[in-house]
């Protein structure tokens, strides 16, 4: 068996256990949590390096031969995806010792939080599709009692319509699930790949499709699937929001992609293309959502929205090209929206609102999250030279290597609109003057609100160095997520490092 397969699913695992039993002491939770984090980034990060040099790593849990038993499997896109939920658990751990109240802590937040990065690494790491579905609810389970954890009314009724709609999500994916192992009689994905090519009823393969394209669609959050998000992801704690928003509308669109580039291959002019028209439709409905709002996270929430039809826009255009952009896409937006949820819950601390009419004056109060703030934001809108920038570029390079005009022309507009209400939010929290008379309740409780402001914006700092990092190396970037998008067009190694008995 190989160990680093099984390892980022392990290291939160027993975090989360030793958390539970730890559960009356808060300083104990906390020191767990944060090695607990810092151990699956350095396991995912060795994870990526293996596979980047032996190639697909694939292990069979209790020696039962694929497609019998239970896969685990790390290409490149995978391996990519658990250190993104290595680096924003780590990031969301540390800004969580300033901002989780002690109830929440008493409560659960950290095994919870611990659990959470567990199925997302599991639904990153499976080969199997009815695991997959099982890592979702485990997913599911925590996610909802995180959002829920307070009882606050806003957060019950977000936390409501979050579990309802993911719930319904998760019946589709389950049925498509029955229905494809009543035609196929197999759910291991490497095995998928290779009988569906035998599927008598071609019009039953594409309604499969349209199915696992509803289930992981809600999931993601694509056009016209994503009204759960906007009511949800605004309503729990700031620490809790950037890790829903940092990972996991990605795991929906890692399904999306991973089943669209590995079984769902038999008539591409419709599914593609099909995906190619969502794509658009969520980025300008997810834009047009964010500026029409004036509070700080609901922007940033349908913002979410319209940066998941960027992730898709690549595997509808279904180009080398186009899928290294959407897998470098995934990547930024992991980093830069995670960041600017966490840049929000400081000016909430400082001003003691998310709405943008009270606020304001952080600019000359705080400089240096103003600057914090900028980067993300202009990395989000597409502004050189920043990761956003290249990762948008590439696409639509992608696109008018294919006469995509239309497709690139809204790319483009969206890319605009997002500026837009990114210098917004900077007028009315940052630039203009702070509100007469004190205000707002942060400004009346003063010192008692700024207190643990430094320890928030350590991890605000390291994602605004990484996307400039990552904008500044964007060479390298890019040769990875080619690589990656070659080996999700071609996927004989995948097959055949599952199938082929090697671990």
């Amino acid at each position: 068996m190989n160990v680093l397969l099984v390892l980022p699913i392990l290291v939160p695992l027993f975090t989360a256990i030793f958390c539970l039993l730890a559960r009356r002491w808060r300083r104990v939770q906390r020191l767990l949590t944060l090695v607990g984090a810092v151990s699956l980034l350095v396991v995912a990060w060795r994870l990526l390096g293996a596979v980047r040099e032996q190639g697909i790593l694939a292990t069979q849990v209790g020696q039962w031969p694929a497609p019998f038993g239970i896969t685990l499997v790390a290409d490149l896109f995978s391996a990519i995806m658990v250190v993104l939920a290595g680096l924003i658990g780590l990031s969301v751990a540390v800004y969580s010792l300033a901002d989780m109240d002690k109830e929440r802590e008493r409560f659960g937040y950290y095994p919870l939080l611990n659990v959470l990065l567990m199925g997302v690494c599991g639904a990153f790491l499976t080969g199997d599709l009815f695991n997959l579905y099982v890592w979702f609810e485990v997913m599911l389970i925590a996610s909802f009692v995180l959002i829920a954890l307070g009882g606050e009314r806003a957060q019950l009724e977000g936390a409501i319509k979050y579990v309802t709609l993911n719930l319904v999500s998760s019946a589709i994916f389950l049925a498509a699930v029955g229905i494809l192992y009543g035609v196929v009689g197999t759910l291991n994905m490497a095995d998928l790949a290779q009988k569906m090519k035998d599927v008598s009823y071609p019009g039953l393969v594409t309604t499969l499709a349209m199915l696992f394209l509803v289930a992981f669609g809600i999931k993601a959050a694509i056009f016209p699937l994503y009204f759960w998000l906007p009511s949800s992801y605004h309503t729990p704690p700031v620490a809790v929001s950037a890790i829903f928003a940092g990972l996991l509308t990605k795991v929906g669109v890692y399904a999306l992609i991973r089943v669209f580039t590995l079984m769902f291959l038999q008539d591409t002019a419709y599914t593609h293309n099909l995906i190619l028209l969502i794509a658009v439709l969520t980025m300008i409905s997810g834009v047009l959502g964010a500026m029409a709002q004036n509070e700080f996270r609901r922007i940033l929430s349908f913002h979410s929205i319209s940066q998941v039809g960027y992730m898709i826009l690549g595997l509808g255009l279904f180009t080398p090209l186009a899928l290294a952009g959407s897998v470098f896409f995934i990547a930024h937006h992991s980093i830069v929206k995670s960041n600017l949820f966490l840049v929000s819950g400081v000016a909430h601390r400082l001003r003691g609102t998310f709405h943008l009419k009270p606020s304001g004056g952080l600019f000359s109060e705080r400089p240096m999250l103003a600057l914090l703030f900028l980067v993300p934001a202009m990395s989000l809108a597409g502004i050189p030279p920043l990761s956003g920038f290249w990762a948008k570029f590439i696409l639509v390079r992608a696109g008018l290597e294919i006469e995509q005009y239309l497709v690139v022309a809204a790319a483009l507009a969206v890319s605009i609109l997002t500026l837009f209400s990114m210098i917004k939010i900077w007028n009315e929290v940052f630039w203009k003057p702070a509100p007469a008379e004190g205000g707002s309740q942060a400004q009346r409780t003063g010192s008692e609100r700024v207190r643990g402001v430094r320890t928030l914006l350590v991890p605000i700092l390291a994602l605004a160095v990484l996307a400039i990092g990552i904008g500044l190396s964007a060479q390298w970037m890019l040769d990875l997520f080619l690589q990656t998008a070659d080996q999700l067009l071609a996927p004989e190694q995948y097959i055949q490092t599952v199938l082929g008995g090697q671990s």
